[in-house]
């Protein structure tokens, strides 16, 4: 607990922007100036979603503006938490301890990172692309591939980044990350234009098989979304040798290391031990937790 004292912070954050997209999806965006300063990819926030529900909800930082002082979230109203916090407005306050958590690592070994998002796992890819965008500009050539089987909260572009391997067609990509020139591209079952109409694994090999030796060993996959996805892609890292973060999703309630709510398994130098996602994680190497 000692490691964690004194950098997670509480603030009174005003809201200043809360958009609805389809699949009951929101982007919530707090002046929070402390957290916004702290904030690294992969980092999460613990939210008090309305005063008359006391435990809070984990989300995830999807990006985070030290210099304007804000901070966004994307998150699905799914239960009653998510419910009560679609319905609050802007000019309200909301209590928010963070950021929380160990994030994601950039090595300069790695110049090619392959970030991997599913559903409410894509703002950690799009937080790590916003930091190398703003921190990082030419030292990495990050290739982000996000997934969803709702529409995507946002409207796609057809990219004008041309990437090796991309089957034909498949050309949909986040305007965002296009505007920072960074390459993307969509997954989905759905059938959505432009889109690959597969699992992001499937479109992650495509990607791969299309480096040389070289070009492969600079490449670490980064990943968050559910844990079925995340399997998937631990598998792929470990086919290929990759090396490979993932940020694991799990239910909290003090998010903070005391109540020990959010353990999980992995694998240690010493053996299994049974570890927190909030503090210890949510970024773990994959062959930690998947082995």
């Amino acid at each position: 607990m000692k490691t964690h004292r004194d950098t997670i912070l509480l603030e009174q954050a005003a809201i200043i922007g809360h958009q609805q997209y389809p699949g009951d999806q929101f982007i919530l965006r707090v002046q929070s100036p402390q957290i916004a300063e702290a904030a690294q990819p992969g980092s999460f926030a613990h939210i008090t979603c309305d005063p008359q529900l006391p435990m809070r909800r984990p989300i995830s930082i999807m990006r985070a503006d030290a210099e304007q002082g804000w901070v966004d979230f994307l998150y699905k109203a799914l239960g009653r938490g998510t419910s009560l916090l679609s319905q609050r407005k802007v000019g309200e306050t909301l209590s928010i301890l963070g950021p929380i958590g160990t994030p994601f690592t950039l090595d300069p070994v790695y110049t090619r990172p392959l970030l991997i998002g599913g559903g409410v796992g894509m703002p950690p890819m799009i937080f790590i692309a916003d930091w190398i965008n703003k921190y990082h500009k030419g030292e990495y050539q990050p290739f982000v591939i996000l997934g969803s089987e709702v529409p995507f909260p946002f409207t796609a572009s057809p990219s004008q980044i041309m990437i090796p391997g991309i089957p034909d067609g498949v050309i949909a990509g986040m305007p965002l990350l296009e505007d920072w020139g960074i390459a993307s591209r969509l997954c989905s079952l759905q059938g959505y234009p432009g889109t690959h109409e597969g699992y992001v694994t499937d479109l992650a090999r495509h990607w791969l098989d299309a480096l040389d030796g070289k070009q492969r060993k600079q490449v670490v996959i980064m990943s968050c979304g559910p844990h079925p996805m995340l399997e998937a892609v631990a598998r792929l890292a470990k086919e290929y040798d990759i090396p490979c973060q993932v940020s694991l999703e799990e239910f909290m309630a003090c998010a903070v290391g005391g109540c020990a709510g959010c353990v999980v398994q992995v694998e240690t130098e010493n053996g299994p031990a049974m570890k927190r996602v909030c503090v210890d994680g949510p970024v773990f190497d994959a062959r930690q937790v998947f082995a």
